[in-house]
Order: C-alpha cells, then structure tokens, then sequence
C-alpha cells in the first residue's frame, strides 16, 4: 500500500490509487461558531442539512430533508436537475432567519470528479443511473452556483467533496488527532492528510498549512500481495467494471455475500454437500451480505436463521439437501464457516489498508514517516471511520480491530484509535464549507461572494 500510494502522489497514472488531490489543507477545528449548509448528492434521492454548531465541537441542533430525484431529472438537462436541487435549498430556508448574506454551502457530490480547487470540480461520467449528457466535462459546482442564482439565492457552494473527505472533516471537528478517514460501506475508499511536499505529482504546490487532505480511491488499490482466489476472479469477470476496484471487491459490504454464493456454487457443483441445489446457488448476487452478515451471527443452537436464510433467499429446502436428518446441520455449519472466512479476509485486508496509512505517515510505531523523515516519540492517531459494515457488522468490526493489534502490536496499537464517525457526507460537508470561507472572509465583511470566488481560481 505505501509504495503504491508513492507512486500515485509521483504522477498522475503511476499506480492504481488516484491519490487525487482535494485542495483541501485546512479542516474544522471545533472552534468554528453558527448556522451552515449542505447538499448531499450520490444517488437518486438527496439530502439538504442545517447544521448548527458551538464553540467546543458541539453540534447544537441538525436539519435534514431528504428527497427523490424524478427519474425524468436523471436522464434530462443539467440545468434541470441543478434547478431542481436549488428550488429544494430555497423551501428548506424559508423561514430561516438565520441568513445574513455570505451564506457558504457544502457540496457533497458523490460521482467521479476532476477536482481543480476545493470548491469546483469537472464531472468525469455518470454513474447510479444518472445519464445527464451536457453535465460531463463541466463545474458541477459552477451548475449548482448558477442555479442557487436563478433562484435568488445569496448561497454558494465553498466546498465541493466526497463522502470521504467530509467524514475526515468530521472527525477532525471532534478531534484534531484525526489523521484519516475510511469509508467500508457498499463500497470502500479513505483519504487522509499529506505533506504538501511529499505530493510530487505538483511541485511547488503552496497550502497555508503545509498540507492537503488526499483522497486516495483505495478501492481500486491493487498489488501482487493481494491473496487473490478463484472466486475472486469469477467475481471480477461478472462484475460491469473487470479489473477495476480490486480491492473494493474483496473487502466491501457490495460484493462479500456474492464471494461466499461463489464458494456455495463451486461445493455444490463439486460435492453433494448441498444435494442438487447447484441451479438454486447459480444465480448472481442472489446472497446480499446482510444475509452473510445474519448468517455469521447467528448463535442459535440449531442455526434456525441460516436454515431460513437458505431456504427463503437461497431457495434452499430440506428437500434438496440430504435426507439424513443431522445433513442440513452440518451444512448450516459449513455455511456459517464459509461465511466466517470471508468476513475475516476482508476485515484483515480493511486493517492492513489503514496501518498502511499509518506507516506512510510514520504512525504505525517505526518512529518515522515511510520519506524518512519526521522521527519522534509515538504519537496518538486517530481514524475517522464510517460505512455500514463497519459500524452495522459486529463480527466485521471485531476481527479488523484485533488485526490492527496483531500488525501493529499492542503498545502502538494503543496510541491508535478508530472512531465511527456519523453523517460526515453532511454534516462534515458543512463544516468543511464554513471552515474554507471563514479563511478567506474571516472577519473582512467587505469580502463578497465574487472576490472569494476570484480568490480560489485565479485563472479565471
């Protein structure tokens, strides 16, 4: 992982982590004060927040209104869909008295995006349905801004982010020792705090800071290390993107229920372990990993979830499996073992990701960074972390927790905390927006909208 996250911050191209720049190099403190904005996009429905904060990280009171995106709206205009987001910002401020004209908005916009400042970004391509031709190629941002316009809005979008990024806001808002942020969902990706000078890729590159938070797209992480099964690669060619999002596809909550469905399928049709149920078990996808998940945990002393598991999801009778009565118990048996095995896999992978963060920062007990440089005394680290395997997945959270131990060892590992973080695709987004206008604002009420606008794209 860390030489792979050295050869992304080298050049663009150089490894299969994008390590894309996010422009991002300063992160809510827990000092910052007042009313802020949000608008999280990433699928068919969207959310619109209201976050207010107080001085000491403490969120007084949160909004949220979410809404479906017409399916006409996905596959028209972009200025219909970005009218359509505006209109809902307008009624969710009616009534508001809380505007005072430098109103600054995050923008979580969960599509690929070329990012070229902290607060405006090309679109690359459609995903999720979404077919919006005359969109690709252009400043979402700069659609959103113009549609907040067209409705009289004195709003602008002052930081364009991922969920990823917003969760490290978040996390960084609680606690100033976070360091990195890591999404294990659906699907999977982290990002973290880098040194300016270490991103070759962009020599010269100022930050007040001296850093920049990097989104890594670690899902399409890849190396020769990878313990890589046949199931993984039957997975990998029925999947639209082949040889893309590798490690995703090992470790994320899309595609653990489909390894296992994929283990089932191979025993059925090389044993009689499951009698001649193969048809039943052939079937893409037809094991979710919530199922998986149900399946694992279950503690009964019969198995009586996984025996209605496999028979209302895997189609599964007593019928089909051996008539000896004690065979479906050790086939439930075998089942959860299975199941057990690629939860383990996918949380140690999940763990060895985040020490190679750790290493790259000089954060996993080596008492310097992976450059060479920073030597000192171990230091407390904290990753923000999210996603509903993760949080939703006791059995998940438990091995990538004890794995961390095993990597790093026990006196390192104490100095290392992860810390679930909720809602950083909103709430995060909304800090992150406030915290990127006050450096440029702060306490100058003659600095307008334009200026600051001008001020973070100076080409322009």
């Amino acid at each position: 992982m860390v030489v792979e996250m050295h050869a992304g911050l080298a050049s663009d191209g150089g490894s299969k982590l994008k390590m894309l720049l996010t422009f991002v190099d300063a992160l809510p403190s827990g000092s910052e004060e007042g009313v802020y904005y949000s608008i999280d996009l990433g699928g068919t429905n969207f959310r619109v927040l209201r976050v207010q904060v107080g001085a000491g990280s403490v969120i007084v009171n949160q909004k949220v209104e979410q809404q479906p995106i017409p399916e006409e709206l996905t596959k028209g205009t972009s200025e219909g869909l970005f009218n359509f987001v505006a209109l809902a910002l307008k009624n969710f401020l009616e009534g508001e008295d809380d505007q005072d004209g430098k109103m600054a908005l995050g923008f979580t916009f969960s599509f690929p995006v070329r990012q070229i400042s902290v607060s405006s970004g090309s679109l690359i391509r459609w995903t999720k349905g979404f077919s919006i031709r005359d969109t690709v190629g252009r400043d979402v941002a700069q659609c959103l801004n113009e549609a907040l316009a067209n409705c009289g809005l004195n709003v602008r979008v002052t930081a364009l982010v991922n969920d990823t990024v917003g969760t490290l806001a978040l996390g960084h808002y609680y606690d100033e020792d976070t360091v990195a942020a890591v999404i294990i969902g659906s699907g999977t990706n982290a990002c973290y705090i880098e040194r300016t000078d270490a991103i070759i890729k962009c020599q010269g590159l100022l930050t007040n800071s001296g850093g920049m938070v990097v989104n890594m797209e670690w899902g399409n992480f890849w190396s020769s290390h990878l313990p890589r099964t046949p199931y993984d690669i039957l997975l990998d060619d029925e999947t639209h993107n082949r040889n893309d999002q590798g490690f995703e596809k090992m470790i994320s909550g899309m595609y653990l229920g489909e390894i296992a469905r994929l283990v089932f399928h191979r025993m059925a049709q090389e044993s009689d372990v499951f009698g001649d149920a193969a048809d039943s078990l052939s079937n893409p996808f037809i094991l979710s990993t919530p199922f998986l998940a149900a399946i694992r945990e279950d503690d009964s002393p019969d198995l009586s979830e996984v025996r209605r598991i496999l028979q209302e999801h895997l189609k599964l009778s007593d019928d089909s499996l051996f008539q000896i009565p004690d065979a479906p118990l050790k086939t439930r048996r075998l089942v959860v073992k299975v199941c057990d095995i690629v939860t383990r896999r996918a949380a140690r992978l999940a763990a060895a990701g985040i020490v190679g963060i750790l290493k790259k920062l000089g954060r996993d007990g080596s008492g310097a960074a992976s450059s060479g440089r920073g030597r000192g005394q171990p230091r407390r680290t904290v990753v923000a972390i999210e996603g509903g395997l993760y949080q939703g997945y006791p059995v998940f959270r438990e091995y990538l927790d004890e794995a961390l131990v095993e990597i790093l060892g026990e006196e390192v590992a104490r100095n290392v905390t992860l810390r679930v973080t909720e809602d950083g695709s909103g709430v995060g987004a909304a800090l992150l927006a406030a915290k990127n206008f006050a450096l440029y604002i702060g306490s100058d009420p003659t600095l307008n909208v334009t200026t600051f606008y001008l001020m973070r794209h100076p080409t322009e």
